[in-house]
């Protein structure tokens, strides 16, 4: 009997363990705010609700340097190990995702999965010499870092890096980049049954040979979030939302210019927390705005809308901090641009417009005008212009239907004389 008793104790922790479920969260797209929101929460989850392991599924063409930098960090805090499987087939870890997996306590790969291609590059506009050597510098030391920290390829990571070396599955696992190729995730859980992982709180040992797998699934906000945190999306909400509550200013009753422009506007700003904002380059913006509503109410027949157009222009250009490796898509500051300046111009031709026409109120404007005599009178009487009975005088005697031409006015008398 004692003999059994001992036999199940030792036995327990290893049911128990075996009990605990693995934790997926399958990540696709863009490493964004959006992405390491998701997968901060995920790996909280597993953390309060016992999972022995948390699986990132992972399949990026890159993304933001801020939101890879908070995932690594998550990670490597993270006291339920992380493993980084690559996959399905076709996909690929490249650029941030390369170091989101270097980062892992667990790195796997799917049959025809690449990585690498790890080079800072700046979504949507061209880098600058000066800055990328420093960022250059920077990316290739930290990737070295979290080889070393994981045991990994450190030389080939800064290769990656600073070449943009890019390798297929079979290769990264024979250079030591990564430690597992599996064609499936039960494979992979086969593999790590029995392995000991060294995480933040120390030592676990993994179970997961028939293990129950959960999937976290993204809820709206975070799929919301990862539509307007793109650069180029949050740009586009915000040039919406100015025109439309412009249109809804120089316009009042419309209604629907000014309540689509206000909500865009507000998500535009909430994405512009978690993007890295440049304030200098938001404030040139806002003195376009100024200079545009200048223009519309003080006309200067262009001046100021096109002092606007170029306010806008560097405004949108360093809209993005450089460092956090986002720029503006210049097609579309471009087509904002475009967009600006013939607005301006439609400005400014009616404001020449309505200069040349001739003043249609006020005393210049019965100068000139014709009346007929209702009336025969020698110095003053009455007269017809504009369908009117006007007091009139006259140097010389007029007769009744005579036609005249105004030539002045007193008040409410008008000056006139034979045509």
């Amino acid at each position: 009997m004692k003999t059994i008793l001992l036999f199940l104790f030792f036995l327990f922790p290893a049911i128990v363990r075996g009990a605990e479920p693995v934790l997926v969260i399958p990540v696709s797209g863009a490493i964004s705010p959006a992405t390491s929101d998701f997968i901060s929460s995920g790996l909280t989850k597993a953390e309060n609700e016992g999972f022995q392991l948390a699986v990132i599924e992972l399949d990026t063409p890159g993304g933001l340097d801020s939101s890879m930098r908070s995932i690594i960090r998550k990670i490597l805090a993270s006291p339920v190990p992380v493993a980084v499987y690559v996959m399905p087939s076709g996909a690929r870890a490249a650029s941030a995702g390369t170091y989101i997996l270097y980062a892992a306590h667990i790195a796997a790969m799917a049959p025809g999965t690449n990585l690498g291609a790890a080079s800072p590059v700046e979504i949507g506009g061209k880098p600058g010499n000066t800055m990328m050597h420093k960022v250059t510098n920077d990316a290739a030391a930290y990737i070295r870092s979290l080889a070393e920290l994981r045991g990994r390829n450190a030389d080939w990571g800064e290769l990656a890096v600073r070449n943009a070396e890019s390798i297929p599955a079979n290769k990264a696992l024979q250079l030591h980049v990564i430690d597992y190729v599996a064609p499936s995730l039960s494979k992979l859980l086969d593999a790590l049954d029995g392995k000991t992982i060294e995480t933040a709180s120390g030592n676990r040992i993994l179970s997961t040979r028939n293990a129950r797998i959960v999937t976290l699934s993204p809820g709206w906000k975070i799929r919301l979030l990862s539509i307007i945190t793109d650069p180029n999306i949050a740009y586009a909400l915000m040039v919406i939302g100015i025109y439309g509550i412009g249109f809804e200013l120089a316009n009042p009753g419309f209604g629907l210019p000014g309540v689509t422009g206000s909500i865009c506007l507000i998500l535009a700003m909430f994405a512009f927390q978690f993007l890295p904002v440049n304030y200098a380059g938001l404030a040139l913006i806002v003195l376009a705005l100024i200079l545009f509503a200048a223009e519309a109410f003080f006309p200067s027949y262009g001046s100021l809308g096109f002092g606007g157009v170029i306010s806008f222009i560097l405004g949108s250009i360093f809209l993005m901090n450089e460092n956090g490796g986002v720029r503006i898509a210049w097609q579309l500051i471009l087509t904002a641009s475009l967009f600006s300046g013939f607005l301006i111009f439609g400005i400014a031709r009616m404001a020449l417009k309505t200069r040349k026409k001739l003043i249609v109120t006020g005393s210049e404007a019965i100068e000139g005008s014709m009346a007929l005599s209702v009336e025969d009178f020698q110095s003053s009487g009455h007269v017809r212009m504009n369908g009117e009975i006007w007091n009139a005088k006259s140097l010389h005697p007029v007769k009744k239907g005579e036609k005249l031409k105004v030539t002045g006015r007193e008040g409410l008398t008008v000056i006139v004389e034979r045509e």
